[in-house]
């Protein structure tokens, strides 16, 4: 891994518009701060490496770096990463009931782990209206009360960092691709701090195409809806093409060809659409809205999902050939668009020697 500093961070990263607002270089410092969605330089600070450019997701990411640190051999590319089995799911009667969408996969894990003490504290995303609010959470009343999905970028890892300075250790994190993919880094210790240790017991990861700029929907929707009344945000399959938001007294569809100009440019470079690093990764079941689809990658992800089932916190059921089919041919097509897009900027793969900086560093075998 190459690792610059703040200012570094700013020129390659922001200045190219880059940033998708995981919140993983906020926290950290003084010098980096996040406000309604979007994050900015606010001091100036000089130093030639930092925390903030060694976990963004979008500064110097090497894919065979995170492999061989996880999965023990170089990025593959496959388009769903590795994995042990991919089951479809939803939550158990044993799990409170409360507002969730799709099956409430993520909810009912989290929950569980709370529950039998597998996680202290769990990283999640709150809702203000449309404004993305990172949350600490310690109960399963705190998970119920994050539940429901948001489509605008959100700076998750803020609370994650604030959360480690509090001295909080054995935590559970729910995040998008990028936000996975920055924790990843943040755990290979990439400053070499002598004294630490993996404060994370539990990755859950969510699918995801691309997110949406939170100050630009606002501006879009400002004089359609209100927005402190907004409940829930969907974005059912195709053909459908909207965006669908719900208040407890109106339904408000917007065509997606107004909504595909707020999706940040570093979403276009994101080859992740699984959340590929997680112990378990959680989408929805095209045309079954009731469940999810739920990708187990880790040991420590399968003994939990097979506790949670054992208690009645989880359901499972095998998951048909043609949704798997589906679903591999979605997460290829992300790759092969984000492989493009990132060549044609000259985001990937420049020459280190000559002192050039990249977006994305993977084998040529993966890009062939």
């Amino acid at each position: 891994m190459h690792i610059y500093g703040p200012n570094e961070l700013a020129e390659d990263v922001l200045k190219k518009g880059l940033c998708v607002g995981c919140g993983a270089c906020v926290g950290l410092c003084p010098y980096y701060s996040s406000y309604k969605g979007k994050t900015a330089m606010v001091f100036p600070c000089n130093l030639s490496q930092g925390r903030c450019y060694a976990y963004c997701p979008k500064a110097e990411v090497d894919f065979d770096e995170l492999a061989n640190a996880y999965w023990g051999h170089p990025y593959a590319g496959t388009p769903l990463g590795d994995h042990l089995e991919v089951v479809k799911s939803k939550a158990g009667a044993q799990f409170p009931k409360g507002f969730f969408q799709s099956g409430g996969t993520v909810s009912a894990l989290m929950a569980f782990a709370l529950e039998t003490g597998r996680v202290k504290a769990g990283v999640l995303t709150d809702r203000k209206g449309l404004l993305p609010v990172p949350s600490l959470v310690s109960s399963t009343e705190g998970v119920v009360a994050c539940a429901s999905s948001k489509y605008t970028a959100a700076p998750t890892l803020a609370a994650f960092n604030n959360a480690l300075t509090g001295g909080n250790k054995q935590l559970g994190v729910v995040g998008t691709p990028c936000q996975v993919t920055a924790l990843a880094q943040m755990r290979l210790n990439p400053m070499q701090q002598e004294d630490f240790v993996d404060p994370v017991s539990l990755v859950i990861g969510l699918f995801c195409t691309w997110a949406l700029d939170t100050r630009g929907l606002t501006g879009l929707l400002s004089d359609r809806v209100n927005l402190d009344e907004i409940k829930r945000m969907d974005l059912p399959p195709p053909p459908s093409e909207i965006l669908v938001l719900e208040t407890d007294a109106d339904r408000i569809e917007i065509p997606l060809s107004e909504v595909r100009p707020l999706v940040p440019a570093g979403c276009h470079i994101c080859p992740d659409m699984t959340s590929e690093w997680a112990d378990l990764s959680v989408g929805v079941v095209e045309g079954q809205p009731e469940w999810n689809t739920l990708i187990v990658r880790t040991k420590r992800g399968r003994e939990l999902m097979e506790k949670a089932k054992a208690r009645g916190w989880l359901i499972t059921e095998a998951i048909s050939k043609e949704n798997l089919a589906g679903l591999t041919l979605a997460a290829a097509n992300k790759k092969l668009r984000a492989w493009a897009r990132a060549g044609e900027e000259g985001l990937i793969n420049t020459d280190a020697a000559k002192g050039a900086r990249a977006a994305i560093r993977v084998n040529q075998q993966v890009l062939s």
